[in-house]
């Protein structure tokens, strides 16, 4: 038996992972998936006050509050940022990291520093403004079509955009701070997704192999865990 932790990417939820935790679960393992700050059922908690480090702070506590450990860390899209900063601070409690199509950070750069300046400002220019639970505005990207993360099936088009809430800029114009390598000393994997390929993370896969990460490979779109949940299982429970 085999614990996983799962951090969702940008204007996802916990929500996201609802099929592959179904099908983790009925293998015999155990799954938690962690919210962060001001999305998915916690939207009622957007604040200006939300950076990376805030994302990163929610994973750590989700593993402390509820004492987990020697968990597969997974981080899908933006939540490379947050299993990073996670893993650097507990360790203890991560026996291995997968980067599932996700960004790995550089200490002290803000994520914006770390795609294409042409996709940042173009999704800089699509920002728009939401009333955060301070009242005040709070500037946010709006959530992506279903085609931008690799979703053409209509009933998973709708489940996704039926539940994706807009995402604080905040996070990405943040940065965090680590020592040494993402992962630090724990063993890692990263899984891109080739049908399509998601493009504005090209630079982050041609890190993981100047690193020399362990890289794989899995025939669907961006969001796998939604439209290819029983191939993902099957990966993640690989070693």
């Amino acid at each position: 038996m085999t614990h996983f932790t799962l951090v969702h990417g940008a204007w996802h939820g916990a929500w996201c992972w609802d099929r592959l935790n179904a099908i983790l679960t009925a293998n015999g393992h155990q799954v938690t998936a962690v919210t962060q700050t001001g999305l998915g059922e916690r939207s009622g908690e957007l604040s200006r006050d939300i950076t990376l480090q805030t994302f990163v702070d929610d994973v750590v506590a989700h593993l402390e509050s509820e004492d987990i450990r020697d968990t597969i860390l997974v981080g899908h899209s933006f939540g490379g940022n947050a299993i990073t900063g996670a893993a650097a601070a507990a360790p203890d409690r991560i026996a291995s990291l997968v980067y599932l199509d996700a960004m790995i950070p550089i200490s002290g750069a803000a994520p914006s520093d770390t795609v294409s300046s042409d996709i940042w400002a173009k999704r800089r220019a699509g920002a728009i403004e939401v009333t955060g639970c301070d009242g005040m505005r709070v500037p946010c990207l709006p959530p992506a079509t279903p085609e931008a993360l690799g979703i053409f099936d209509a009933q998973n088009a709708e489940y996704v955009m039926g539940h994706m809430t807009p995402h604080p800029i905040s996070t990405y114009e943040t940065a965090i701070e680590f020592e040494g390598p993402p992962g630090g000393n724990l063993p890692v994997r990263y899984i891109m997704v080739t049908n399509p390929i998601y493009t504005p993370l090209q630079g982050h896969r041609d890190r993981a192999v100047a690193m020399g990460w362990k890289l794989e490979e899995i025939e669907t779109g961006h969001d796998a865990m939604v439209t290819a949940p029983d191939d993902l299982a099957k990966l993640l429970e690989t070693p």
